[in-house]
């Protein structure tokens, strides 16, 4: 990267959060490397390389970029704190932004790991230990409120006519294992996943059927 360029990105970043301490410096605090030639560094925020280089934060940035290329994936970090105040609020909802993946597709370019273990993160971990959310608000900020929101008709609720799509776990046991060094790994604790009336997990095992498709959202 050219010098004129890091300055042009240096200045952006200085201008572009304000009410920061030493923004330059603590630059990269937010920010995870998800994939990397170097395994070492996965997992980690773009500040410990930093620190440990007597770097500033977007001073390695700039250098890990050059060195790894296409290598490395960086993706901000989301605070704890703010997604447990998030998550309470009566309006808030929960999904992921992933899709669905092919592990020899994974082993290629790791995705992030809430592609596996987003829901049952919130079920053990938010329901379960840290108590955050009863059951009953964390099953439907994931089934019938999103689906009554974006108007997707005969889904998200246990009804007659609606659409069979039922996921049956144990909350007992049920809990993410998916993390930034190993993101591929399914979750404990569930059993059985219907997908429109058809088992594509059968005792924690998928079973090979696709039984999905395309949904439209209906007139609100």
């Amino acid at each position: 990267m050219e010098p004129e360029g890091r300055r042009k990105i240096r200045e952006d970043v200085e201008r572009g959060i304000p009410g920061w301490t030493n923004p330059i410096k603590t630059f990269g605090l937010d920010y995870a490397i998800l994939a990397c030639e170097n395994r070492e560094l996965i997992g980690l925020t773009i500040i410990a390389p930093a620190r440990s280089r007597g770097e500033d934060g977007l001073t390695t940035l700039f250098d890990l970029i050059i060195e790894y290329r296409d290598e490395i994936r960086i993706a901000r970090r989301i605070w704890e704190e703010d997604v447990r105040e998030v998550i309470k609020h009566p309006l808030s909802m929960i999904s992921t932004d992933s899709s669905a993946l092919d592990r020899l597709i994974g082993e290629q370019a790791p995705p992030h790991p809430r592609s596996f273990g987003t829901y049952p993160r919130v079920l053990g971990r938010y329901v379960r230990e840290w108590g955050v959310l009863r059951l009953e608000e964390a099953i439907r900020k994931m089934t019938s409120f999103p689906a009554q929101r974006i108007g997707l008709k005969d889904r998200g609720m246990l009804k007659e006519g609606f659409w069979a799509d039922i996921v049956i776990f144990d909350p007992m046991r049920v809990l993410d294992r998916a993390t930034f060094m190993e993101p591929m790994q399914f979750p404990d604790g569930i059993e059985y996943v219907l997908i429109n009336g058809e088992v594509v997990v059968r005792r924690g095992k998928p079973t090979g059927a696709l039984a999905g498709k395309v949904l439209r959202h209906s007139a609100a």
